[in-house]
């Protein structure tokens, strides 16, 4: 089973957490895509505070039976109880549905430690229900300040116990009540009955609880499994001591200070969570642009490369046509531009005649416009020669409108033959002759 202690360097945590998390097919976490990044942010966060846990992947049981590879946080998170410092061992999974809905934290006892009957937080399977989890909102909490949760409140009162050392033929006197209490305290049976057996807590050498070491001169806690034999000793642990005023003032100024530096932590996290996200959001914006720039440089580049195909192709050509040129040029030089164009008839010339002196008037009359209007030739004689191609214009016209209306009626009478040929001589219709199509107009 891969497993990474939060010891480790954060990179090699990160790539395991990228390991699992980018698996995919049918070992892959069963968790959104779109959440598996503030996944793996809660975890490597969890391990950078808390290094007493371990990140790996375990088969988890619903209560239906259904089975499911999730991650989970395993080890010892740290409790101070009068000023000792123990390490408490639990388990938190991360469900399916997780980070929008809270996780699941148990605590696991080992075999010398028992679970403290009627926990205001912690029922007798382990089940932690703090009330952290219950006001769990996704994307404010996080797993690191649920752990603060739970390690203040089990500070405050301790679930795990060590188990009760059974001393034979030793019974307190009915004078005293067997009321369980160590140094002065009993914080592991505050809400126990009289009859409650005498327990103690779970001690340094077991690797649970184990105090900070300090260099003051405080009573420790007796070490597991060191039972007194004699029943004076156990009456001497039975007797309450009553606690320094000033010891309890510290211990409540001590509590203050750290709920609310644990707030003032909390909101840290919360900002720079909520930083982290925009952040992680412009990112995904750049990245998704980028993609959008390279796909349109790769468009322009298709383009261009087509633009150059095109290019060459009109370059041969120009080259074939420029060497055409060249080989004809010297024989174009002998040939007559009005010879270039053959009428196919006798009216088509004649039209292409008059068209071309129509045209020719037009300018000649144009260039007198300019003439006399700059002043370069007399009045009268500009009147003289316009009346002059003014006629010569009508009559070109005219000629040329006489052609158009024979070339139509010539065109009308060569389709009436073709129906007539088609569909045999008895439909000709009578009194119809061949049109003067070679009729040269003249005036």
């Amino acid at each position: 089973m891969p497993t990474i202690t939060g010891a480790q360097t954060s990179h090699a945590s990160a790539q395991f957490l990228n390991s699992v998390l980018s698996q995919r097919g049918p070992n892959a976490l069963p968790y959104d895509e779109a959440v598996k990044w503030n996944i793996r942010q809660h975890l490597l966060t969890l391990l950078q505070d808390f290094p007493g846990l371990q990140v790996k992947t375990a088969n988890f049981t619903h209560n239906d039976g259904r089975t499911v590879n999730l991650l989970q946080a395993d080890g010892t998170i740290p409790m101070y109880f009068q000023d000792v410092k123990y390490n408490i061992p639990i388990v938190v999974w991360l469900l399916e549905s997780y980070p929008r809905t809270c996780p699941l934290v148990y605590v696991t006892p080992t075999r010398d430690m028992i679970i403290k009957p009627r926990h205001p937080y912690v029922d007798a399977s382990g089940m932690v229900n703090i009330p952290y989890l219950q006001q769990w909102v996704f994307p404010r909490s996080s797993l690191v300040e649920l752990v603060q949760s739970a390690s203040l409140l089990f500070g405050q009162d301790p679930p795990l116990y060590s188990r009760p050392a059974v001393v034979p033929h030793i019974r307190p006197p009915p004078s005293m009540p067997p009321t369980p209490s160590f140094h002065g305290m009993n914080p592991m049976h505050a809400g126990s009955t009289a009859a409650s057996p005498v327990v103690q807590p779970v001690p340094p050498s077991a690797g649970l609880f184990n105090p900070v070491p300090q260099a003051s001169a405080r009573t420790q806690y007796p070490p597991y499994g060191q039972h007194s034999p004699t029943a004076t000793t156990m009456l001497q642990q039975q007797v309450p001591r009553p606690e320094n005023p000033t010891e309890v003032f510290r211990r409540n100024a001590i509590n203050a200070l750290t709920e609310r530096v644990n707030r003032d932590t909390a909101t840290l996290l919360r900002q720079g969570q909520t930083e982290m996200d925009g952040l992680f959001h412009t990112q995904a914006l750049l990245n998704q642009r980028a993609e959008q720039v390279e796909k349109g440089s790769r468009e322009l580049q298709l383009e261009r490369e087509g633009l150059e195909q095109q290019l060459q192709l009109l370059l041969t050509n120009t080259d074939v046509i420029e060497s055409w040129l060249k080989m004809n040029d010297r024989g174009m030089m002998d040939v007559e531009i009005d010879d270039i164009f053959e009428p196919t008839d006798v009216l088509s010339k004649q039209m292409l005649e008059c068209t071309s002196g129509d045209l020719a008037i037009e300018d000649i009359l144009y260039s007198l416009d300019r003439a006399v209007r700059d002043g370069a030739i007399p009045f009268d004689a500009y009147l003289k020669h316009v009346r002059i191609l003014a006629r010569e214009q009508f009559v070109l016209r005219a000629t040329t409108s006489k052609i158009r209306q024979l070339q139509t009626h010539s065109q009308v009478q060569a389709e009436r033959e073709r129906v007539c040929n088609v569909e045999g001589p008895a439909s000709k219709p009578r009194g119809l002759s061949q049109g003067p199509s070679s009729f040269l107009l003249a005036f």
